[in-house]
């Protein structure tokens, strides 16, 4: 058997995180397998679906790194095909027209809400004769569901789970428009696609037994379920805005990196020992659903920010310039020369060591793109107010001036000696070193910094600040 999955999100607001983590569910289990991983959009509910949210849906997909198989199924496009599979059940005896207004419906709720009676549909047109029929008046199709025994879904995640068929009612398959209905979609759909397991959230537990049901009726196997338990916020309360379910895009353009993402997510309710970075690699190899837990997991988001550094500090560098020039771009409201992009590839290495999100290393990495004479942050600003740390400056660069190598060790050598002679610490020669070549106090290693620079820049930084020129962070435009 090819195993095959999907991913079938309704397009009515953005991918959630819950639901990239569903989604990075399916994909790992269908390539772990070597089978499939198939995308649907579910956009029966015209009102609320729109075009900018399946292109959202799209777009957070391929971020996260999910490629699907083929084409992505539109549900609403095939509102014929489910409709036909309905009618065929009313063929068969299977399904049965319901008569019942809204009126009639209203009002026995009401009696069954009075008597604290479970409130469900009870039947009334199920075994009425067609002859009885009222002329004219609209109606809906009901599935004529098992009414005795139980319905018993064995779930890879929950275990056997079951319910008394007398506690389901005959759900509605085409509404009296004629248009099908949610589950009838859903499970026409997963048929027709060829799906095996369907891997989503416990919320939809109770859906399952229905839609066991129907594949029962239209002689279909059922595919194997796995429901996996929600995303909670760290304080244990059903995760909302304030813990951190947010688009995925929001994630991206708080400077998260697609694979510390999918190691967050996929670290989110299953395990594998006490391993916490794993690879996409290691994660195809490894993923099974026997290692999802059954509690609700908990969204961290300190967790999710050191494990994004880690990556940063593994990602390519030239990767990484690449997503910052845009970054930048925006922060300085230009566009970046190539020199300015070469300077950032090769302070890259630097840079990313202290940086958890990109945004981060687009803050930190600002004084290597920025033009001249740097503003001053606070610390730097007092820096270059005293005297002491002017003359400092004043002799390091006469040190420098002529140096025939302009590396980090010639240049660390020569703050040295420099430091040595005037009976000094080395820092209180890159104090004001630092604040006159990256405008702030917290740098990478600033020979370092000095390097990527190169001569004619790092001396013009420091002839700006010699000469007081420079305006502080609160001044500058």
């Amino acid at each position: 058997m090819t195993v095959v999955t999907r991913f079938a999100p309704s397009p009515t607001g953005f991918l959630h995180i819950g639901g990239g983590r569903t989604a990075l569910f399916n994909w790992l289990f269908a390539r772990h397998f070597g089978g499939k991983f198939l995308l649907r959009i579910e956009d029966t509910d015209r009102a609320r679906s729109t075009e900018a949210a399946v292109e959202a849906i799209f777009d957070g997909i391929r971020w996260l790194g999910l490629d699907w198989d083929g084409e992505a199924v539109m549900q609403f496009a095939r509102a014929g095909r489910h409709a036909e599979v309905a009618r065929r059940l009313l063929d068969e005896g299977k399904a049965y027209r319901c008569y019942c207004s809204q009126d009639e419906l209203t009002a026995i709720r009401e009696d069954q809400r009075a008597k604290g009676l479970p409130m469900r549909y009870p039947g009334i047109w199920r075994d009425r004769a067609a002859s009885e029929a009222p002329e004219g008046v609209p109606f809906v199709v009901r599935l004529k569901a098992p009414n005795e025994g139980e319905t018993i879904i064995a779930d890879l995640v929950q275990g056997d789970v079951r319910v008394a068929n007398d506690q389901l009612d005959d759900m509605v398959l085409l509404r009296a428009d004629g248009t099908p209905t949610y589950m009838l979609s859903v499970v026409v759909d997963d048929h027709d696609m060829g799906i095996t397991h369907v891997i989503r959230g416990d919320d939809h537990l109770t859906n399952a037994f229905r839609q066991y049901q129907l594949y029962k009726a239209c002689g279909w196997e059922v595919p194997t379920f796995a429901h996996i338990p929600l995303i909670h916020g760290a304080d244990g309360a059903k995760l909302s805005k304030r813990h951190g379910a947010l688009g995925v895009d929001a994630y991206r353009d708080m400077g998260f990196l697609p694979e510390a993402m999918r190691n967050y997510l996929l670290r989110l309710g299953w395990s594998h020992g006490d391993d916490e970075i794993i690879s996409t690699g290691q994660a195809i190899e490894w993923f099974n659903l026997d290692s999802v837990g059954r509690s609700p997991s908990r969204f961290d988001f300190v967790k999710l920010t050191n494990l994004n550094g880690h990556y940063m500090r593994d990602a390519d560098d030239g990767r990484l310039t690449g997503l910052l020039v845009p970054l930048l771009e925006a922060k300085t409201g230009t566009v970046l020369s190539g020199k300015a992009v070469a300077r950032l590839r090769t302070g890259m290495t630097g840079l990313k060591e202290r940086a958890k999100t990109m945004l981060e290393l687009a803050d930190s990495a600002l004084f290597y793109v920025a033009g001249r004479p740097l503003a001053l942050d606070e610390k730097a600003a007092r820096t270059m107010a005293d005297e002491t740390a002017i003359a400092d400056l004043a002799a390091y660069r006469t040190e420098v001036k002529g140096l025939e190598s302009w590396t980090r060790d010639t240049l660390e050598d020569a703050a040295r000696r420099l430091a040595e002679a005037r009976g000094q610490k080395l820092g209180k020669i890159a104090q004001p070193l630092r604040a006159a070549l990256a405008g702030s106090s917290v740098s990478p290693p600033i020979f370092e910094v000095m390097e990527v620079l190169g001569r004619e820049e790092s001396l013009g930084r420091i002839e700006d600040a010699l000469g007081g020129t420079r305006p502080t962070e609160s001044s500058a435009a």
